[in-house]
Protein backbone atom coordinates (compact mmCIF):
# COMPACT_ATOMS: atom_id res chain seq x y z
CA UNK A 1 0.00 0.00 0.00
CA UNK A 2 1.29 3.56 -0.69
CA UNK A 3 1.73 5.78 1.36
CA UNK A 4 0.15 9.23 1.69
CA UNK A 5 3.48 11.07 0.70
CA UNK A 6 3.57 8.65 -2.14
CA UNK A 7 -0.11 9.70 -3.56
CA UNK A 8 0.85 13.42 -2.86
CA UNK A 9 3.86 13.45 -4.44
CA UNK A 10 2.68 11.74 -7.72
CA UNK A 11 -0.42 13.98 -8.27
CA UNK A 12 1.92 16.97 -7.21
CA UNK A 13 3.74 16.41 -9.86
CA UNK A 14 1.10 15.24 -12.77
CA UNK A 15 -0.26 18.39 -12.19
CA UNK A 16 3.15 20.45 -12.89
CA UNK A 17 3.77 18.34 -16.07
CA UNK A 18 -0.35 19.22 -16.83
CA UNK A 19 0.21 23.16 -16.15
CA UNK A 20 3.35 22.54 -18.50
CA UNK A 21 2.09 21.27 -21.06
CA UNK A 22 -1.11 23.42 -20.81
CA UNK A 23 1.18 26.82 -20.76
CA UNK A 24 2.82 25.68 -23.77
CA UNK A 25 0.10 25.27 -25.74
CA UNK A 26 -1.62 28.31 -24.64
CA UNK A 27 1.37 30.48 -25.92
CA UNK A 28 1.55 28.54 -28.78
CA UNK A 29 -2.16 29.46 -29.69
CA UNK A 30 -1.73 33.18 -28.31
CA UNK A 31 1.08 33.55 -31.26
CA UNK A 32 -1.16 31.89 -33.31
CA UNK A 33 -4.43 34.19 -32.91
CA UNK A 34 -2.33 37.14 -32.90
CA UNK A 35 -1.07 36.07 -36.29
CA UNK A 36 -4.42 35.13 -37.42
CA UNK A 37 -3.92 38.09 -40.18
CA UNK A 38 -1.41 36.26 -41.79
CA UNK A 39 -3.35 32.86 -42.20
CA UNK A 40 -6.52 34.75 -43.50
CA UNK A 41 -5.12 36.23 -45.95
CA UNK A 42 -3.09 33.33 -47.29
CA UNK A 43 0.07 35.88 -46.79
CA UNK A 44 2.35 33.47 -44.23
CA UNK A 45 3.84 30.77 -46.45
CA UNK A 46 4.89 34.12 -48.79
CA UNK A 47 6.74 35.55 -45.48
CA UNK A 48 8.89 32.75 -45.74
CA UNK A 49 10.39 32.81 -48.73
CA UNK A 50 10.22 36.78 -49.36
CA UNK A 51 13.01 39.24 -48.73
CA UNK A 52 12.70 42.19 -45.78
CA UNK A 53 12.66 45.54 -47.53
CA UNK A 54 10.01 47.53 -45.25
CA UNK A 55 10.70 51.07 -48.38
CA UNK A 56 8.69 48.89 -50.18
CA UNK A 57 5.89 47.25 -47.99
CA UNK A 58 7.49 43.83 -48.04
CA UNK A 59 8.22 41.70 -44.96
CA UNK A 60 9.16 38.46 -45.42
CA UNK A 61 11.03 36.45 -42.98
CA UNK A 62 13.23 34.59 -45.45
CA UNK A 63 16.79 35.95 -44.71
CA UNK A 64 16.17 35.53 -40.94
CA UNK A 65 15.25 32.10 -41.29
CA UNK A 66 18.92 31.80 -43.27
CA UNK A 67 20.44 33.27 -41.04
CA UNK A 68 19.28 31.27 -38.17
CA UNK A 69 20.16 27.73 -39.71
CA UNK A 70 23.14 29.42 -41.16
CA UNK A 71 24.60 30.64 -37.27
CA UNK A 72 23.14 27.49 -35.73
CA UNK A 73 24.08 24.71 -37.55
CA UNK A 74 27.74 26.67 -37.93
CA UNK A 75 28.41 26.71 -34.12
CA UNK A 76 26.78 23.10 -34.31
CA UNK A 77 29.70 21.85 -36.80
CA UNK A 78 32.67 23.47 -34.79
CA UNK A 79 31.58 22.69 -31.17
CA UNK A 80 30.59 18.87 -32.44
CA UNK A 81 34.33 17.55 -32.68
CA UNK A 82 35.66 19.26 -29.57
CA UNK A 83 32.52 18.29 -27.30
CA UNK A 84 33.04 14.78 -28.75
CA UNK A 85 36.80 15.41 -27.78
CA UNK A 86 36.32 16.11 -24.34
CA UNK A 87 33.87 14.07 -23.52
CA UNK A 88 36.11 10.56 -24.64
CA UNK A 89 38.97 12.53 -22.62
CA UNK A 90 36.56 12.78 -19.48
CA UNK A 91 34.92 9.31 -19.66
CA UNK A 92 37.04 7.10 -20.98
CA UNK A 93 40.98 8.45 -21.73
CA UNK A 94 41.63 10.03 -18.64
CA UNK A 95 38.63 9.47 -16.38
CA UNK A 96 40.95 10.13 -13.06
CA UNK A 97 43.27 12.62 -13.95
CA UNK A 98 43.04 15.99 -16.16
CA UNK A 99 39.65 14.63 -17.33
CA UNK A 100 37.87 14.80 -13.65
CA UNK A 101 39.25 18.68 -13.47
CA UNK A 102 37.50 19.27 -17.32
CA UNK A 103 34.90 17.97 -16.39
CA UNK A 104 34.44 20.38 -13.02
CA UNK A 105 35.09 23.03 -15.50
CA UNK A 106 32.43 22.18 -17.89
CA UNK A 107 29.84 22.17 -15.55
CA UNK A 108 31.31 25.97 -13.88
CA UNK A 109 30.38 26.59 -18.04
CA UNK A 110 27.04 25.85 -17.89
CA UNK A 111 26.28 28.76 -15.16
CA UNK A 112 27.70 31.63 -17.10
CA UNK A 113 25.56 34.61 -18.34
CA UNK A 114 24.39 34.52 -22.10
CA UNK A 115 25.37 38.08 -22.01
CA UNK A 116 29.35 37.41 -20.46
CA UNK A 117 29.78 35.25 -23.69
CA UNK A 118 28.36 38.13 -25.85
CA UNK A 119 30.64 40.87 -24.51
CA UNK A 120 33.67 38.63 -24.78
CA UNK A 121 32.95 37.87 -28.15
CA UNK A 122 32.70 41.72 -29.53
CA UNK A 123 35.52 43.09 -27.82
CA UNK A 124 37.88 39.73 -28.51
CA UNK A 125 36.55 37.62 -31.09
CA UNK A 126 34.87 40.17 -33.33
CA UNK A 127 38.59 42.02 -33.36
CA UNK A 128 40.69 38.64 -34.13
CA UNK A 129 38.18 38.17 -36.89
CA UNK A 130 38.28 41.37 -38.86
CA UNK A 131 41.94 41.60 -38.32
CA UNK A 132 42.30 37.58 -39.72
CA UNK A 133 40.17 38.13 -42.84
CA UNK A 134 40.70 41.74 -43.23
CA UNK A 135 36.70 41.74 -44.42
CA UNK A 136 33.72 43.91 -43.05
CA UNK A 137 33.39 44.57 -39.08
CA UNK A 138 33.78 41.16 -37.88
CA UNK A 139 30.73 40.97 -36.98
CA UNK A 140 29.33 38.01 -38.42
CA UNK A 141 27.79 34.72 -39.00
CA UNK A 142 31.44 33.22 -38.76
CA UNK A 143 32.18 35.42 -35.13
CA UNK A 144 28.68 34.40 -33.82
CA UNK A 145 29.26 30.39 -34.38
CA UNK A 146 32.37 30.47 -32.85
CA UNK A 147 31.11 31.86 -29.73
CA UNK A 148 28.12 29.55 -29.85
CA UNK A 149 30.38 27.28 -30.27
CA UNK A 150 31.52 27.88 -27.02
CA UNK A 151 27.63 28.08 -25.65
CA UNK A 152 26.61 24.96 -26.42
CA UNK A 153 29.78 22.72 -25.94
CA UNK A 154 28.93 22.07 -22.43
CA UNK A 155 25.70 21.06 -22.77
CA UNK A 156 26.96 18.41 -25.61
CA UNK A 157 29.71 17.33 -23.55
CA UNK A 158 27.78 16.36 -20.20
CA UNK A 159 25.12 14.23 -22.64
CA UNK A 160 28.53 12.65 -23.89
CA UNK A 161 29.75 12.30 -20.73
CA UNK A 162 26.69 10.55 -19.13
CA UNK A 163 25.79 8.70 -22.59
CA UNK A 164 29.61 7.16 -22.60
CA UNK A 165 29.36 6.39 -18.60
CA UNK A 166 26.07 4.30 -19.29
CA UNK A 167 27.76 1.92 -21.59
CA UNK A 168 28.21 -1.63 -19.37
CA UNK A 169 31.39 -2.39 -17.41
CA UNK A 170 32.17 -6.02 -18.62
CA UNK A 171 31.99 -4.70 -22.33
CA UNK A 172 35.11 -2.15 -21.29
CA UNK A 173 36.67 -5.27 -19.59
CA UNK A 174 36.52 -6.94 -22.29
CA UNK A 175 38.66 -4.72 -24.21
CA UNK A 176 40.97 -4.49 -21.56
CA UNK A 177 40.98 -8.33 -21.48
CA UNK A 178 42.20 -8.32 -25.38
CA UNK A 179 44.97 -5.75 -25.08
CA UNK A 180 42.66 -2.78 -26.67
CA UNK A 181 44.19 0.35 -25.42
CA UNK A 182 41.77 2.88 -24.14
CA UNK A 183 41.50 4.96 -28.13
CA UNK A 184 40.06 1.77 -29.37
CA UNK A 185 38.04 1.23 -26.54
CA UNK A 186 36.51 4.57 -27.45
CA UNK A 187 36.00 3.66 -30.85
CA UNK A 188 34.85 0.41 -31.14
CA UNK A 189 33.02 0.12 -28.14
CA UNK A 190 31.98 2.99 -26.11
CA UNK A 191 30.99 4.86 -29.57
CA UNK A 192 28.93 2.32 -30.99
CA UNK A 193 27.06 1.83 -28.19
CA UNK A 194 26.44 5.40 -26.95
CA UNK A 195 25.24 6.78 -30.39
CA UNK A 196 21.82 7.41 -29.47
CA UNK A 197 23.19 9.76 -26.47
CA UNK A 198 25.46 11.45 -29.14
CA UNK A 199 22.79 12.41 -31.21
CA UNK A 200 20.83 13.39 -28.57
CA UNK A 201 23.39 15.97 -27.30
CA UNK A 202 23.35 17.09 -30.35
CA UNK A 203 20.03 17.49 -31.55
CA UNK A 204 19.87 19.78 -28.12
CA UNK A 205 22.17 21.63 -28.78
CA UNK A 206 21.27 22.98 -32.31
CA UNK A 207 17.88 23.40 -30.26
CA UNK A 208 19.69 26.06 -28.10
CA UNK A 209 21.54 27.35 -30.75
CA UNK A 210 18.60 28.02 -32.84
CA UNK A 211 16.57 29.38 -29.78
CA UNK A 212 19.54 31.66 -28.77
CA UNK A 213 19.08 35.74 -28.75
CA UNK A 214 22.20 37.63 -27.34
CA UNK A 215 24.74 35.89 -29.08
CA UNK A 216 22.89 36.15 -32.30
CA UNK A 217 22.03 39.79 -31.96
CA UNK A 218 25.03 41.16 -30.10
CA UNK A 219 27.88 39.59 -32.62
CA UNK A 220 26.10 38.15 -36.07
CA UNK A 221 25.58 42.00 -37.23
CA UNK A 222 21.98 42.37 -37.75
CA UNK A 223 21.89 42.65 -41.77
CA UNK A 224 18.52 41.83 -43.09
CA UNK A 225 19.81 40.39 -46.20
CA UNK A 226 20.33 36.85 -47.40
CA UNK A 227 24.09 36.56 -46.44
CA UNK A 228 26.67 35.25 -49.09
CA UNK A 229 28.99 33.60 -46.69
CA UNK A 230 29.90 32.81 -43.36
CA UNK A 231 32.04 36.10 -43.41
CA UNK A 232 28.95 38.12 -44.10
CA UNK A 233 26.40 39.69 -41.53
CA UNK A 234 23.29 38.04 -40.59
CA UNK A 235 19.92 38.17 -38.26
CA UNK A 236 18.37 35.32 -36.85
CA UNK A 237 14.86 34.83 -36.21
CA UNK A 238 15.33 35.50 -32.21
CA UNK A 239 17.58 38.73 -32.96
CA UNK A 240 14.84 40.29 -35.21
CA UNK A 241 11.67 39.88 -33.23
CA UNK A 242 14.02 41.48 -30.18
CA UNK A 243 14.91 44.09 -33.19
CA UNK A 244 11.98 44.96 -34.36
CA UNK A 245 10.01 48.04 -33.12
CA UNK A 246 6.27 48.86 -34.72
CA UNK A 247 4.59 51.57 -32.83
CA UNK A 248 1.35 50.48 -34.51
CA UNK A 249 0.60 47.23 -33.06
CA UNK A 250 -2.21 46.24 -36.01
CA UNK A 251 0.60 47.04 -38.68
CA UNK A 252 1.51 43.93 -40.91
CA UNK A 253 5.37 44.47 -39.79
CA UNK A 254 4.60 44.16 -36.11
CA UNK A 255 2.26 40.72 -36.88
CA UNK A 256 5.76 39.22 -38.59
CA UNK A 257 6.96 38.45 -35.44
CA UNK A 258 4.46 36.22 -34.85
CA UNK A 259 5.30 34.36 -37.51
CA UNK A 260 9.01 34.40 -36.40
CA UNK A 261 7.85 32.77 -33.19
CA UNK A 262 5.56 30.50 -34.75
CA UNK A 263 9.03 29.38 -37.10
CA UNK A 264 11.05 28.97 -34.08
CA UNK A 265 8.43 26.89 -32.69
CA UNK A 266 7.93 24.81 -34.98
CA UNK A 267 11.92 23.92 -35.16
CA UNK A 268 11.81 23.45 -31.30
CA UNK A 269 9.02 20.99 -31.43
CA UNK A 270 10.78 19.00 -34.28
CA UNK A 271 13.97 19.39 -31.96
CA UNK A 272 11.62 17.96 -28.78
CA UNK A 273 10.39 14.90 -30.89
CA UNK A 274 13.61 14.09 -32.78
CA UNK A 275 15.00 13.74 -28.97
CA UNK A 276 11.65 11.57 -28.31
CA UNK A 277 12.38 9.47 -31.01
CA UNK A 278 16.11 8.82 -29.96
CA UNK A 279 15.02 8.13 -26.32
CA UNK A 280 12.88 5.55 -27.55
CA UNK A 281 15.44 4.08 -29.88
CA UNK A 282 17.99 3.76 -27.12
CA UNK A 283 15.47 2.25 -24.52
CA UNK A 284 14.46 -0.43 -26.78
CA UNK A 285 18.59 -0.71 -27.42
CA UNK A 286 18.88 -1.58 -23.62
Amino acid sequence: MRKPSEYIAENFFLLTAVLSAFIIILIFGFMVFLGLPLFKGGQFFQLLIRPWSPDEHIYGIYPMIIGTLSVAFTGLIVAFPFSLGSAALISVINPSGFGRILKKIIQLMTGIPTVIYGFVGIFLLVPIIREAFGRGSGMCILSAALMLAILISPTMILIFVNSFESVPKSYLDAVDAVGGNQVQKFLFVVLPCAWPGVLTGLVLALGRAIGDTLIALMIAGNAVAVPGSILDSARTLTAHIALIIAADFDSFEFKTLFACGIVLYAFTTFVVLTVRSLDTINRKKK
